[in-house]
């Protein structure tokens, strides 16, 4: 954990950002990502009397979360003279693609990047019953996990809310999915497990996820939402009342010894308590079952009495749970193999026989590196000059197609 993420003894930790995003350049301000609220208060305050500032704060937020809508030309209830006003003063933004990637096994993947110039991705997975948006809060991690890759990354700064909700956004783009409907969606489910700590970014992801919920707008039921946390027990009681979505803990290990090597935040919040904040979780219930995710690795946390041990938690801690078995997804450098199959399958086995779930998770996107903890910024992977002649290739492609 780096000098700026330090959380501070008798504290809840703070949200750790070496630095904030910085204004758009074209000084115009972005609506993605705030409330009806507040994009009131930003006509209102961009000089629109405030009666019809409530209005067309109303007739906005339909056309940018509900249809998804970029341009305030296409907006055929607002008056056409009101257009331009609009366009000089806002934008609604997505995020920039610097590349888009799909998988042999139809997952995709998208390289982003912000107006300030960081990279971060994010994951779609499709399923034969559902679709899964696998949406990042952070550019980078702060936790270190030892197994993941995303954890060799520094913490470059949290994700707006509009970065955040810019993700769902973009991927509905990218599968047709506009007007929003409840029903016949192909993106039905989000899970928060992305580059980056949730709950280090709370303040973001929590509206962000409130405009998902909205059902004036994208309109997503906080029961396909999922959001994972390694850890951060001072936030996740307020995260259960304050968001309500279903929670996923990365546990990992059962040990002191073993989770201090791989999770580093055990180091401050030990299972013990990670496992009563569980317990003490808003609405968890056995139809709302809290997830323990569980990568397996060999010879470190794969044996039969580590899965006995994980039951005995289970079950002292009396938690509504489901347990997701995770094959170590491999990358460069890292320390750790997958468990063998067979290891795999007597793990699960042995929890199953407990009576409590726990199926061994495909892994989806290998080929793409987007698979469980694969993810990882591209820049580091590709050079600046390899970046900036694809940026010029798409440009040049875009001009082409307006002429």
């Amino acid at each position: 954990m780096t000098a700026a993420a330090m959380p501070i003894p008798g504290h809840i930790d703070p949200v750790p950002v070496p630095r904030a995003a910085v204004p758009r350049a074209d000084g115009r301000v972005d609506l993605t990502g705030l409330s009806k609220d507040a994009i009131r208060a930003e006509l209102e305050t961009a000089g629109m009397e405030p009666r019809q500032a409530k209005l067309r704060a109303k007739q906005l937020w339909h056309w940018i979360y509900n249809r998804g809508a970029t341009d305030f030309a296409a907006m055929t209830d607002i008056a056409k003279a009101q257009h331009p006003w609009l366009a000089e003063r806002f934008v609604i933004a997505r995020p920039e693609t610097v590349v888009a990637q799909v998988s042999t096994d139809g997952t995709r993947k998208w390289l982003l990047k912000t107006d300030d110039g960081h990279d971060y991705e994010m994951v779609f997975i499709p399923d034969a019953d559902r679709g899964t948006l696998c949406v990042s809060s952070q550019v980078g991690c702060t936790l270190n996990c030892r197994f993941c890759h995303t954890g060799t990354m520094k913490l470059v700064r949290n994700l707006t809310a509009s970065e955040i909700v810019g993700q769902v956004m973009l991927a509905r783009d990218a599968l047709g999915e506009w007007p929003s409907q409840p029903e016949g969606r192909l993106l039905s489910n989000i899970v928060m497990m992305g580059m980056g700590e949730p709950l280090y970014n709370f303040d973001n992801v929590k509206a962000a996820l409130k405009i998902v919920m909205d059902g004036d707008g994208i309109g997503l039921s906080r029961r396909r939402i999922t959001l994972s946390t390694s850890g951060v027990v001072p936030m996740m009681a307020r995260a259960g009342e304050e968001i309500g979505v279903n929670l996923a803990v990365s546990l990992h290990a059962v040990t002191k010894e073993v989770r201090d090597e791989i999770v580093p935040l055990n180091r401050k919040y030990g299972i013990e308590s990670l496992l009563q904040a569980c317990a003490d979780y808003p609405g968890a219930n056995n139809a709302r079952r809290i997830t323990f995710e569980y990568v397996m690795l060999k010879d470190k946390n794969d044996s039969d009495a580590d899965a006995r041990e994980l039951v005995r938690l289970i079950k002292a801690y009396k938690l509504p749970a489901k347990v997701n078995l995770i094959p170590f997804n491999p990358w460069p450098g890292a320390e750790y193999e997958c468990s063998d199959p067979d290891r795999v399958r007597r793990f699960s086995n042995i929890v199953f026989e407990a009576g409590i779930s726990a199926p061994i998770r495909t892994p989806r996107g290998r080929d793409i590196m987007a698979a469980c903890g694969q993810l990882k910024s591209a820049a580091e992977k590709k050079s600046r000059a390899e970046l900036d002649r694809m940026a010029a290739e798409k440009s040049a492609a875009l001009e082409a197609a307006a002429v």
